[in-house]
């Protein structure tokens, strides 16, 4: 199979092993890899923006320690875990920044990223960037049996074909040898709710163009209707938070910064406004909206 020549050793170890059990049809020309994440949090101490400005690179859990998802990212732990039978071993005693970058591919167009379940913002990636990364459905965590690279890319049918929640539904991948700014990202997609904050200041100053989505919204009426979702103590944080206004990315980026609430406890306010709040379209074609 067709991969780039330049991959470091470990990294073609992991894509070589990946392709073993991959089948199907090339993947097309136009699907990109998403990065989703929260771009109002922080990152070592420092804003989310302002760190990958400073080091010029998006990093993994890793390396950072931080996480929208699970935090198993050490020797031994769940994560550690997962890479070491989808790769074979390849990164077992692998440095932390020399292992994969995690995102999903936007096979459906949504201009909300592909996994908006990690995030409201999303980094999209360059075309080239799919050449070097491998593919799993559903998520590592759920340890996949069904495997992807682009020149074999059988997931999207198994994907298409599937009925997981729609915060469940994406085709994950893993990009090996880093994900640099300058080279690898087309632009940042941040929601809407983040116009005219610091957050679309620092937005400004990253080397490649800023976008916007339609923004996640959800009342707080339509907030209790759900609470079945994640449950009710979930709802009504979500609706102390948000007070008399609408729920949005902001509103709880602004409360995971009080440092008065668990954050595990706003992801799942976060999981219900990604699920009933998305903005209309979010499924459809990608909308873009430039600088």
């Amino acid at each position: 199979m067709d991969f780039p020549e330049a991959l470091p050793p470990r990294a073609r170890r992991a894509v070589d092993h990946v392709a073993a059990r991959a089948s199907g049809p090339p993947l097309e020309p136009g699907p990109r890899i998403t990065l989703n994440f929260h771009p109002d949090r922080l990152s070592g101490g420092l804003p989310i923006l302002a760190a990958l400005a400073r080091d010029g690179a998006y990093h993994s859990q890793f390396v950072t320690g931080t996480s929208n998802g699970g935090l198993t990212a050490h020797a031994g732990g769940d994560r550690w875990r997962w890479e070491s039978r989808i790769f074979g071993g390849a990164y077992d005693d692998a440095a932390p920044g020399e292992r994969p970058v995690y995102g999903a591919l936007n096979f459906r167009g949504q201009v909300v990223g592909a996994a908006p379940r990690f995030g409201s913002s999303h980094f999209r990636l360059a075309a080239p960037v799919t050449a070097r990364a491998s593919f799993c459905y559903p998520d590592s965590a759920a340890e996949p049996a069904d495997f992807g690279v682009a020149p074999a890319m059988s997931l999207i049918t198994l994907a298409e074909a599937d009925r997981r929640d729609p915060l469940n539904d994406y085709i994950e991948s893993q990009v090996h040898a880093g994900v640099l700014l300058t080279r690898d990202v087309e632009a940042l997609v941040l929601d809407a709710s983040y116009r005219g904050t610091p957050v679309e200041e620092a937005a400004r100053g990253l080397p490649f163009p800023l976008e916007w989505h339609p923004g996640y919204r959800l009342t707080v009426s339509e907030l209790r209707r759900h609470a079945d979702y994640r449950g009710p103590e979930y709802a009504e944080l979500g609706a102390r938070i948000a007070g008399r206004g609408p729920l949005t990315p902001r509103v709880i980026g602004d409360a995971a910064r009080t440092g008065r609430h668990h954050l595990q406890d706003l992801k799942m306010v976060w999981h219900t406004l990604a699920r009933f709040g998305a903005p209309e379209g979010a499924g459809t074609a990608r909308s873009r909206h430039a600088r």
